[in-house]
């Protein structure tokens, strides 16, 4: 898993007034967890564009001060209207030490489904994953080279070495649903793996 720098300035006040002070300034209020004490600082809101704003998942080398952590992002909190980020939480990873952390699906290959008619619908774009983070990857493929009308692929399915996969084993990452055309042409043969594919078939069709 790659991982992105974040310069950040360290806090001496903390609380509501400074915290506005600091969005002000077009900073975002930020806090470390880890081992030891916990650490307050500040990072520009812009410096968190290729961190938050993108469908990828990074670790974070944090520099403050004298202080160097690899770190993962915890928690965000945005503002509702703007969206600006209105505060950060991380928490300090350690590579000897197992982490929990979302990694994006990538889709590999070519569905039967879709060729019949059938339309491709991403239900799950990112994993929860649990690991050492020398085994962390970029994504996660999903092959859907076998998958026909009707049908998932869940995440029971999936095995990715040296790593656990948290979401329920029952969850579909990626199904085919019926179109109009496609249930045409295959007729009622067609069975949905569960109630909401089948729901979102008759949505599709009615469209």
């Amino acid at each position: 898993m790659k991982v992105i720098a974040l310069k950040g300035e360290v806090r001496d006040a903390l609380g509501k007034s400074s915290n506005k002070k600091l969005r002000t300034e077009g900073k975002v209020p930020c806090v470390i967890y880890g081992k030891g004490e916990n650490h307050h600082f500040s990072v520009y809101q812009a410096d968190f564009k290729h961190l938050v704003y993108t469908p990828n998942t990074y670790l974070v080398k944090l520099e403050v001060g004298n202080m160097v952590k690899l770190a993962k992002v915890q928690e965000l909190q945005f503002e509702p209207v703007s969206e600006d980020i209105m505060h950060a939480d991380f928490m300090e990873v350690t590579a000897d030490s197992p982490i929990s952390i979302p990694v994006p699906v990538k889709i590999v290959g070519n569905s039967p489904g879709v060729r019949a008619g059938g339309k491709l619908q991403l239900k799950i774009k990112k994993l929860t994953v649990k690991g050492l983070i020398a085994d962390l990857p970029e994504y996660i493929e999903v092959n859907i080279d076998k998958l026909q009308i009707g049908k998932s692929v869940k995440v029971g399915e999936i095995n990715v070495e040296n790593l656990t996969l948290l979401d329920s084993p029952n969850n579909s990452i990626v199904s085919v649903i019926v179109t109009r055309a496609a249930r045409s042409a295959a007729g009622a043969g067609i069975t949905a793996d569960d109630d909401e594919e089948e729901t979102a078939a008759e949505e599709t069709a009615a469209e």
